[in-house]
């Protein structure tokens, strides 16, 4: 355990205490929301540092108490088996953390192979986070969807946002940062007329939502191109031209938004997406050990380069980086994902413990 640096991190939360007292930063709600944030963080460290601190001081009380009365040592025995494991759990929060785990998430779901079937998968994919969403209290936000013909999506963009400061800094990033990758299905396609077993598959980016501190975007570095929205719509979706597409040119990335009759709307929006790909594409260049991650979430929609299988058949879903399988597949799709989110916490949880920070995105 690091004496040096928890004296670090209980000094940052008696200053975060401070400023979240002066009534200044709430002024500035994108402040207060950071700062709170980075409280709520250090809270279990804070609170398990004082409860180890004041057991150490029981401690030391009873024995210099035992030594006049022999009564005392029987509660300086059993102050003594509690110190052990609080200091585990110190240790354990000592551990450096992702940097991401408090902030709020973008989601991006592409059908990949399998045709309409794949379409159709997506759609079942989007259901199930935003199910679990509901199930967690968040909030989810649709910022560009496109649908196909029987009722998938091809590519649909969500927000999904914790309400308030979350508890403990684990926010939806730190519950949903390791279901980026491809997610492969095998059932009979409702296309399918002979009743055969498809395989088909789609793919999912998690990113971390960056706020405008986070990233700095030159206005220079973009091309900005607006279009007449293309898919089912009402009356205006379809005559105006409020589809924008943005090109970040130093990174060649682009993003499209035309969910929104404005285009003003749709302008922001694709800016919310591009903030958090940037914020990836630097912490990439920033740590070796998250760009190989990264690269490994989503690197060809194939059926190959698969994260998860979900059988129906079998009603099995598996998760092959961690050997995960449970036959309650049904439930999965239904919102119910704390089996396999709790099991790939604990592999990472371990991984880090060894001394891995990073929980490997095969």
């Amino acid at each position: 355990m690091s004496s040096e640096r928890l004296a670090t991190l209980l000094d940052e939360y008696a200053e975060l205490e401070k400023r979240l007292a002066d009534p200044a930063i709430h002024a500035d709600q994108n402040l207060a929301r950071r700062v709170g944030r980075r409280y709520a963080e250090l809270a279990p460290l804070h609170k398990a540092a004082t409860e180890l601190a004041q057991a150490r001081a029981d401690l030391s009380a009873a024995k210099e108490l035992a030594a006049e009365d022999p009564a005392f040592a029987a509660e300086a025995e059993t102050i003594a088996v509690t110190l052990p494991a609080l200091e585990e759990c110190l240790a354990e929060l000592l551990i450096p953390r992702d940097p991401h785990d408090a902030k709020d998430v973008i989601v991006e779901i592409k059908a990949g192979e399998g045709g309409e079937e794949s379409a159709l998968f997506a759609g079942d994919l989007l259901r199930m986070y935003t199910r679990y969403a509901e199930r967690c209290g968040w909030l989810v936000e649709v910022i560009d969807a496109q649908d196909s013909d029987l009722g998938g999506v091809k590519d649909v963009s969500l927000a999904i946002k914790s309400k308030g400061v979350p508890e403990g800094g684990n926010g939806v990033w730190s519950r949903l940062k390791w279901e980026g990758g491809v997610h492969r299905v095998q059932r009979v396609p409702v296309t399918e007329s002979q009743g055969r077993i498809h395989t088909s598959a789609a793919g999912v980016l998690m990113l971390p939502e960056a706020e405008e501190i986070d990233v700095t975007i030159d206005p220079n570095e973009l091309r900005i191109d607006v279009f007449r929205s293309s898919g089912p719509g009402g009356q205006s979706v379809n005559t105006t031209d409020s589809a924008v597409r943005i090109t970040h040119l130093p990174t060649g990335i682009v993003v499209s938004c035309q969910n929104e009759k404005s285009q003003l709307q749709n302008r922001e929006q694709a800016l919310r997406i591009l903030r958090a790909r940037l914020l990836a594409v630097a912490q990439e260049q920033a740590d070796a050990a998250a760009s190989d991650a990264r690269k490994a979430q989503i690197r060809t929609v194939d059926r190959s380069e698969r994260i998860r299988t979900y059988n129906f058949p079998q009603n099995r879903i598996t998760d092959h980086r961690i050997g995960y399988t449970a036959y309650n597949l049904d439930l999965a799709l239904a919102g119910d994902l704390d089996g396999v989110l709790v099991a790939l916490a604990e592999a990472d949880r371990a991984a880090r413990l060894a001394g891995n920070t990073d929980l490997g995105r095969r």
